[in-house]
């Protein structure tokens, strides 16, 4: 495999920054985890867009153009001989000193890894997942935006740590007024009579890019979606409850907790926005 870092290729066993990189100190950086279709890059313009909010927010100046990214992406894949696959876009502060300002960083550094995807096994999607609530919070929006996708993931790391020891592979996390926010890795859906549900971005919700993908679709489908406050008794009583990620893409969850929710199987409609989603995913990206 074929790693690019700042303007080059490399090999990955020779793919290395420098320990003085501020992205490796303190987190300093943004990313982007991206999909590859059948030789398509999956919202690419929406993944880039994103990765410059989250470096705007941050004070970070992207010396590259979007087109220079997206030109970086696709080339990581061609590189390496992909045609479906997984995509991490990286971009960090770059070289500084022994210190928290990033005046003595000079300039970002820009990490592409293309390689192939684990995916959640296929008897997920046929039986459901079955998740925890994690005792970890998520962090307050008020401390550090979800808007941010930053490379500090400490937060969704120690709740995906408590679901490792405990036997699952997800866990649901509630944010310190106790509203839920999102899954360590997904968002979070529920459908109730008719309506889709969704954390709002103030409860800690990172604004998803397959998360938006399904609110198009609730559009399409003519199912009213409302982003407000959940408390996890809304998890449990609802009809249906699916988690949403570029690697998880629509996956249903039939119990939390140790309840069932909805009858205990995958539901009429998140089956539907799953045959809708992977109906999507060849028709709107970034050719190779």
């Amino acid at each position: 495999m074929k790693v690019y870092i700042d303007g080059q290729f490399l090999d990955s066993g020779d793919a290395k920054i420098s320990v003085f990189d501020h992205g490796l100190l303190y987190g300093d950086g943004v990313f982007e985890g991206i999909r590859l279709y059948q030789g398509c890059v999956f919202k690419l313009d929406e993944h880039l867009e994103r990765l410059e909010y989250s470096a705007k927010a941050i004070l970070l100046d992207l010396p590259w153009s979007r087109q220079e990214i997206s030109d970086i992406v696709c080339e990581s894949c061609r590189v390496n001989g992909l045609t479906v696959g997984y995509i991490r876009l990286v971009v960090t502060r770059g070289i500084g000193s022994l210190g928290l300002s990033p005046k003595s960083c000079s300039k970002p550094s820009i990490i592409c890894i293309a390689d192939h995807l684990s995916l959640y096994p296929a008897e997920y999607y046929e039986n459901g997942l079955k998740i925890i609530t994690s005792p970890i919070r998520r962090m307050n929006p008020a401390a550090l935006s979800p808007g941010i996708k930053s490379l500090n993931y400490l937060n969704n790391i120690l709740a995906k740590i408590e679901a490792d020891r405990l036997g699952y592979i997800e866990a649901l996390m509630l944010n310190d007024q106790g509203y839920v926010s999102e899954c360590t890795g997904d968002n979070v859906f529920i459908f109730q009579k008719g309506k889709l549900f969704t954390p709002a971005f103030y409860a800690g919700a990172l604004k998803g890019i397959t998360r938006g993908v399904v609110l198009d679709i609730a559009e399409e489908l003519g199912i009213p979606c409302i982003q407000e406050n959940l408390t996890r008794y809304d998890i449990l009583v609802a009809e249906e409850c699916f988690l949403t990620g570029t690697a998880a893409e629509v996956i249903p969850v039939v119990e939390v907790d140790g309840r069932t929710i909805g009858t205990g199987k995958p539901g009429e409609t998140t089956v539907k926005f799953l045959a809708e989603f992977r109906s999507k995913v060849a028709k709107e990206g970034t050719f190779l």
